[in-house]
């Protein structure tokens, strides 16, 4: 039956089953005579007429019905022309022609810079041919449309493209900011006589001028996109009034294969992110070669953004384009351009006019007539629309004029433009980091610089800079036109309130006092934590809390009724749990930032938060806590642009350890987490065991981060390690040694002065098996063991690394010994180590153990199980550090070695099976990290 309604609907004329996959296949027809009138219409259009006039009448009442809101789904592409017609284009406002003068300038300096850097005894090169072809983008912004920090209406935030990094120092050297001497500093940071500047955009090597890394490609769309919709937040909870500041972020066509740059674009769409423009210079080329040699990358761009929800704005031509479009009555060269590949545009490029004539317009009769009173210079000549000041304008305008959604504007580019033939659209130009003479010259010439051939010629290695002074009109209007707007930018400025904390000892004083009988997880302390910070009104409404989707695990569901989870639009449903007491709460003010799934977005949200005290002046604390697992393993590239970025905050590893989370296996089981964040600068790693710890690494933290005022601050990110596994948490020592707490390593018990002895270093869950081992040792074998807490092995190591190395560099001083080895010979050793991680955390301490050391680690995979068989298989269970203790002393020589043999036979450590399950333990299950 439904077969034959199929078969009966296709048929007929009328009502066909669907516009556009099943669109409109629900629709009820509630005129089907009207309906076949407009059938009958296009019928007979096509009959008098042909498709190019039928296509047409059929876009522009797509156009009438969208400016009539009428709800139809949006085009997913259209022709490869400009986005914006040639009769809607706004007036330019400002001087092209000066304008043009020191844009050819600013090349000019751009690529002398990068050719001088590869002189003799330097070659560090650099990359020239990407500002080239991007100069008119950025120029037209810094003219018109980018808003210093002086600004009015508060500063805009830039994502520059990283190797367009050339073009930025070459104008702030035309502003002044930046001289010849720093000019030649390019690349040579440490060398340069005063300090070089980096390659590309840095903040960590320039922290006055560099704002955004971004040439870790990728990392910038999405930073991008999250530091827009932080501004929003900032709005939303009326800290800060964000609503006129605006985030560009310029991109390369290739960059847009990156996962992160496509795979969160829809988070834009869905924020209505109208304060966000993305400008992609479509140059066609990626390092190697073409982006899409047998396909067109600006349309496939448009296409997957369109989809996403956001406003395509495609600069394809330039105005020497306009009249040969306007003669296109036919739609001959439109089809020419829909259906040309990106590798034969490279190509045309790479040849000559002549060239293009032939293989482009000679592909129909109708164009080649087109252009027949046209010189071969003229076709060639035909620039595309990213060089094009009127164009690009229009679409810089036409983007902040969009509301509701973000834009992203495809500008067609030439790599390399105004370099000359060798650079111009060929595969290598990208690696091209120096001209020959003749290419100088040409470029001179093409760029009308007013340096003569014996000035080049004098040495090719080191060309002239180009500047005419701060009284050329050129340069005071360029001066003038950056005052208008704000002042100048790149820019970069630390300017903040330091934050004060409440009284420590009152507002931390439960998480001091002995657990009893409840046993607590860390996690839960570190919840405490931060609920007990966050009373504090001032100080709380600084935290940020990120989590991607899973707070209930870690115990943060408690904040969803208080702090309530950040969205614009508020909560338009009833949630399924509206009557309960933790009930999911969304709202605009909200606090939470409630990520999803989505990891890479969380990290982007750490970014923006933890560099609000630099981008906006208002210091945040972001608190961002996932699966430890999911981390530094999947997203410690953001973390490390965190770190160039100098962000500021806490990033919470939950759910950590190899055999912490039992039973969810290898992909889910946390080894090396701490061993990954070790090789970060910028971090400084934490693994407490206990949960008074905890309130001293937290506020020690904020202390260090935003307690003294801008420039005497550290850019600093803690990564704290915490546990689901519950346990009891003892009273807070008397003497607790709080020097040893912040630096790594304090004693925590001296243990019982026995015959022998030994030393037990522990750290996080790792700690629970040591206070057995202890009791093992001394109970069974009359072995007196001591034990560390050690908060951070990394902080260890990197101390007496310091001191190594100030030692290297001054033989003859007498250098202080390292701190955990003044720590140490507080008791004798052996001295045996654990964590539940694995054992190239506790080596990172080796060199500075003054004894024999011992170190016992989970290595390898991680798998399915309880607890106990885990550290069993693992060894690092009480009874392995017992036996670990027993052979260290057998090998000094101290007890028999069959006391360590007959040890491990009876505590079988070659058995997971026989490991005793924690029968103590308060779990309900592997995730669960409430009390």
């Amino acid at each position: 039956m439904e077969d034959a309604r199929v078969k009966n609907a296709s048929d007929v004329d009328t009502n066909i089953l669907s516009l556009r996959e099943g669109v409109a296949s629900y629709l009820h027809d509630a005129d089907p005579e009207e309906t076949q009138e407009w059938m009958d219409s296009l019928d007979g259009l096509l009959e008098e007429s042909d498709p190019e006039r039928a296509r047409y009448l059929m876009l522009r009442l797509i156009e009438r019905a969208n400016a009539k809101r009428v709800p139809l789904p949006a085009l997913s592409s259209t022709d490869f022309v400009n986005t914006i017609p040639t009769k809607l284009e706004p007036e330019f406002p400002g001087d092209e022609k000066i304008e043009k003068r020191y844009r050819r300038w600013i090349r000019w300096n751009a690529a002398i810079m990068v050719h001088r850097a590869q002189r003799p005894g330097i070659s560090v090169g650099g990359h020239i041919s990407t500002y080239a072809s991007a100069a008119a983008l950025y120029e037209v912004g810094f003219n018109h449309f980018f808003h210093g920090k002086d600004a009015e209406q508060g500063g805009d935030q830039i994502f520059f493209q990283g190797h367009a990094s050339p073009g930025m120092y070459a104008r702030a050297f035309m502003e002044g900011r930046l001289s010849e001497e720093d000019m030649d500093g390019f690349r040579q940071e440490k060398s340069h006589p005063g300090g070089g500047m980096p390659s590309y955009p840095h903040p960590h090597g320039m922290p006055e001028f560099w704002e955004f890394p971004t040439v870790s490609m990728g990392l910038g769309p999405m930073n991008a996109i999250y530091q827009a919709r932080f501004n929003k937040y900032l709005q939303d909870r009326g800290i800060k009034d964000t609503d006129k500041q605006h985030v560009w972020a310029f991109l390369g066509d290739g960059e847009m294969d990156e996962p992160e740059s496509r795979g969160l674009i829809h988070m834009a769409s869905l924020y209505g992110l109208d304060n966000l423009t993305f400008v992609i210079n479509c140059n066609l080329q990626r390092l190697d070669g073409p982006v899409r040699g047998n396909g067109q990358i600006i349309q496939e761009l448009e296409s997957f953004f369109v989809g996403a929800g956001w406003n395509v704005i495609k600069v394809v031509w330039g105005r020497e384009w306009d009249e040969l479009l306007e003669k296109d009555e036919d739609g001959a060269l439109v089809h020419i351009m829909n259906t040309t590949p990106d590798g034969d545009f490279q190509t045309f490029k790479a040849n000559d006019g002549a060239y293009v004539r032939e293989h482009f317009f000679g592909r129909d009769e109708r164009t080649k007539k087109l252009v027949e009173d046209m010189s071969d210079e003229d076709l060639f000549n035909l620039r595309r629309g990213g060089h094009d000041y009127r164009k690009v304008y229009a679409a810089y305008k036409r983007a902040l004029e969009t509301k509701g959604k973000p834009t992203v504007i495809l500008a067609h580019t030439v790599k390399g433009y105004g370099l000359g033939h060798s650079f111009e659209g060929r595969n290598s130009t990208h690696q091209m980091k120096k001209l020959t003479l003749d290419d100088l010259k040409l470029f001179r010439d093409n760029q009308q610089i007013p340096i003569s051939d014996e000035e080049l010629e004098k040495d090719p290695y080191m060309p002239p800079y180009y500047h005419p002074g701060a009284d050329a009109e050129e340069i005071k209007y360029l001066q003038k036109r950056r005052e208008e707007l704000g002042g100048y930018l790149p820019q970069r400025r630390e300017q903040y309130t330091p934050l004060s904390q409440p009284d420590f000892e009152k507002t931390f004083k439960a998480l001091f006092k002995d657990s009893g009988k409840q046993k607590v997880a860390s996690t839960m302390a570190l919840v405490r934590t931060f609920k007990a910070l966050m009373r504090d009104k001032e100080l709380g409404k600084r935290v940020v809390p990120i989590i991607p989707d899973e707070a209930r695990t870690f115990g943060l569901d408690s904040w969803f009724p208080t702090l309530k989870i950040y969205n614009p639009n508020g909560q338009n449903y009833v949630p399924v749990d509206h009557d309960l007491q933790l009930s999911y709460r969304e709202a605009p003010e909200g606090q939470i930032l409630h990520e999803g799934i989505n990891e890479d977005g969380s990290s982007a949200s750490f970014v923006a938060a933890s560099t609000s005290y630099a981008t906006h002046g208002e210091p945040m604390i972001p608190m961002y806590i996932f699966y430890s697992m999911f981390g530094f393993q999947r997203t410690g590239d953001n973390f490390w642009a965190a770190g160039d970025q100098m962000g500021r905050g806490f990033i919470v590893g939950a759910t950590a350890g190899r055999t912490t989370l039992f039973g969810e296996g290898l992909q889910h089981m946390d080894g090396h987490s701490p061993i990954l964040a070790s090789t970060n600068p910028a971090v400084i790693p934490y693994d407490p065991a206990f949960a008074y710890e905890m309130p001293y690494i937290i506020s020690k933290g904020i202390e260090r981060m935003y307690g003294n005022g801008a420039g005497e601050d550290e850019n600093v990110m803690y990564y704290i390690t915490v546990y689901n596994q519950p346990h009891h948490q003892p009273a807070r020592p008397e003497n607790l040694d709080v020097e040893g707490l912040h630096k790594g390593i304090y004693l925590y018990d001296k243990g019982e002065d026995l015959d022998n002895k030994v030393s037990l270093l522990a750290s996080g869950v790792g700690m629970q098996q040591a206070l057995v081992a202890q009791k093992i040792l001394q109970e069974k074998y009359n072995v007196g063991a001591a034990i560390y807490s050690v908060t951070s092995w990394t902080e260890l190591a990197r101390e007496g690394q310091r001191k190594d190395n100030e030692q290297l560099l001054n033989p003859d001083a007498e250098v202080e010994e390292a701190f955990a080895t003044k720590q140490l010979k507080q008791t004798e050793g052996p001295y045996i180590a654990t964590s539940d991680f694995a054992s190239d955390l506790q080596e990172q301490i080796r060199a500075y153990v003054p004894g024999q050391y011992v170190v016992l680690g989970a290595d390898g995979f991680g798998f399915a199980d309880t607890r106990e068989a885990a550290r069993r298989f693992f060894n690092i269970d009480a009874e392995s550090m017992a036996v670990a203790a027993l052979l260290a002393l057998a090998k000094e020589g101290k007890i028999d070695r069959s006391v360590a043999a007959q040890a491990a036979k009876d505590l079988k450590l070659d058995d997971p099976a026989a490991a005793q399950p924690n029968l103590d333990s308060d779990d309900e299950g592997p995730e669960n990290a409430a009390e």
